[in-house]
């Protein structure tokens, strides 16, 4: 499948620099009863919304991305032979909120095709960010992965993405109707308007990401057809693709042609 057209996507959310210090772990401290890792490599790459971003350009979409400039990072340290992580290290600095003139400015550059918000509740994107970009862009679908427990509800254009863990942690009065969410749930697929969305039986090598790697899918394939169940069965098989290869992935052209097939 490749793009008909040129596609505009405006991206807003929290990044993060994604690492993973690999090593082999022989023995424990003298110290303590903790193991001791020999160091053997450091590997980075774009994570949490700078993921979706590198997933959406690589799949041929112009992404205007609008993040923060803390340096937010999540250091993950791996045995190596077993491929555990041992120890996961977050180093993150408050975050100034997205500013309404950063908005204007973004509105006002291009028309978009459609409009994608990765909120990990850091800070950068607020409730009224969501709702501003809702009731000012009716005619445009806003795609929303968030950790926030209270969700807008009112607005007919926006799409919530969260997985199942967050969806239990919801507050009841302010879940969206059951068109306007899609409830991840891992190897169990997702569900969407009553309706359960298989995913395919894969060897799991690394989760990182992987709800990203849906997101950007989601939307890649909803700006061509307009069909919220294909896009989904389609995201369903991207996820299942990226979670079988180590740190975040990024998809290609040739998955999808792959998951198409």
């Amino acid at each position: 499948m490749r793009l008909a057209r040129q596609y505009n996507v405006l991206l807003i959310g929290d990044s993060c620099t994604d690492e993973w210090v690999y090593g082999s772990c022989d023995r424990l401290s003298p110290e303590g009863p903790i193991p001791v890792m020999k160091y053997r490599e450091k590997q980075s790459a774009p994570g949490m919304a700078a993921n979706v971003n590198e997933n959406l350009k690589s799949l041929g979409i112009n992404v205007n991305f609008l993040t923060h400039n803390e340096k937010i990072s999540k250091t993950r340290y791996v045995h190596e032979k077993s491929n555990q992580q041992i120890l996961r290290l977050d180093t993150e600095p408050e975050v100034e909120p997205l500013h309404p003139s950063q908005l204007t400015m973004a509105a006002v550059h291009q028309s978009y095709d459609a409009i994608v918000i990765s909120d990990y509740d850091k800070g950068f994107v607020t409730l009224e960010t969501i709702e501003h970009l809702a009731s000012r862009n009716p005619d445009i679908k806003i795609f929303v992965d968030t950790k926030k427990k209270k969700l807008p509800t009112k607005y007919p254009n926006v799409i919530y993405k969260i997985n199942q863990k967050e969806f239990n942690l919801l507050d009841p009065d302010y879940i969206p109707r059951g068109e306007n969410i899609i409830v991840t749930a891992g190897p169990d697929g997702a569900l969407w308007n009553k309706r359960q969305f298989q995913v395919p039986i894969t060897r799991v090598f690394d989760v990182t990401g992987a709800g990203d790697t849906f997101l950007a899918a989601l939307v890649f394939y909803y700006i061509q057809l307009d069909s919220i169940e294909e896009s989904i069965a389609f995201a369903n098989k991207a996820a299942a693709l990226a979670v079988q290869n180590p740190g975040t992935y990024t998809l290609t052209m040739e998955d999808v042609d792959g998951i198409l097939k």
